[in-house]
């Protein structure tokens, strides 16, 4: 399969492929009994606004898919966040992006805080082979669930204290339309896990951790080829990922056949 170029069609697949992943993720943990973590999605034209009143991470409380169109309503959203005391932070893209957009962002208090690098790569129709020491399982049943969280803790830099908040905000995916939990044991040992979301013809990696003892060891290497092929096995055309610019995260992607499509801005209340 060749190589696609980078037009608006398809940045347009793959930041929908990146908003779907996060909001099916977050809809899972809103759909635990009560909300008990206070979740808010909410629209505001194009343009998604996330918020998690107990996880203050600027993952789960940003702006995706804005466009010029969205210029008027960006006053909206930030008063969403104000009056709710959080910090977040918006993906401005150069697909749909205008100078009014960023005249009006930084009207309304925000200026760019950060880059963030988009990448997009074909799925792999050969099964890979990992190293001898390696072998990557993907997680269907709950028993597994454990060190995924565990790792997925760790590789985070958190206490394992907090592993049963882990436990908690993940295992709606467990099972879950679309997701695939994937881990990695290094000389039989739970190391690494990673996750990755379908929706129609395009795959999203995310959700990747390798527990601090293991790092530097290809597995996070291996768990991508793998999920390259798993995209392969399920149908898909394109594979999408993001990473922090300059990253060990974008450096492995790009070793394992990824393409920058393009380093994405990040913008904050200053």
């Amino acid at each position: 399969m060749q190589f696609p170029v980078v037009n608006d069609k398809l940045a347009a697949q793959i930041r929908q492929s990146e908003i779907d992943f996060l909001a099916s993720r977050i809809e899972s943990i809103a759909e635990r009994d009560g909300n008990p973590e206070g979740v808010e999605i909410r629209s505001f034209g194009k343009a998604t606004a996330f918020y998690i009143r107990t996880m203050p991470w600027s993952l789960f409380n940003s702006v995706k898919g804005l466009t010029a169109a969205e210029e008027d309503q960006i006053g909206e959203w930030v008063r969403f966040y104000r009056e709710r005391d959080r910090d977040f932070q918006v993906d401005v893209d150069p697909y749909h992006c205008s100078p009014r957009l960023l005249a009006a962002l930084r009207a309304n208090g925000l200026g760019q805080t950060a880059f963030h690098s988009v990448l997009y790569g074909l799925p792999l129709p050969e099964p890979p082979t990992p190293p001898s020491n390696i072998e990557i399982i993907e997680i269907r049943e709950q028993t597994h669930f454990d060190a995924y969280a565990e790792i997925h803790c760790l590789g985070s830099g958190m206490p394992l204290s907090a592993k049963p908040h882990f436990i908690n905000n993940n295992i709606g995916l467990l099972n879950r339309s679309g997701w695939k939990l994937f881990l990695a044991l290094l000389d039989n040992v739970p190391a690494g896990v990673a996750a990755m979301h379908i929706g129609g013809n395009v795959a999203s990696c995310a959700l990747a951790a390798t527990a601090p003892d293991f790092r530097n060891r290809g597995i996070q290497t291996a768990l991508l080829r793998h999920r390259l092929n798993a995209a392969h096995e399920a149908g898909c055309r394109l594979v999408a990922a993001q990473a922090a610019f300059g990253s060990v995260s974008q450096n492995n992607m790009e070793r394992t056949g990824f393409r920058i499509a393009w380093t994405r801005s990040i913008w904050s209340l200053i």
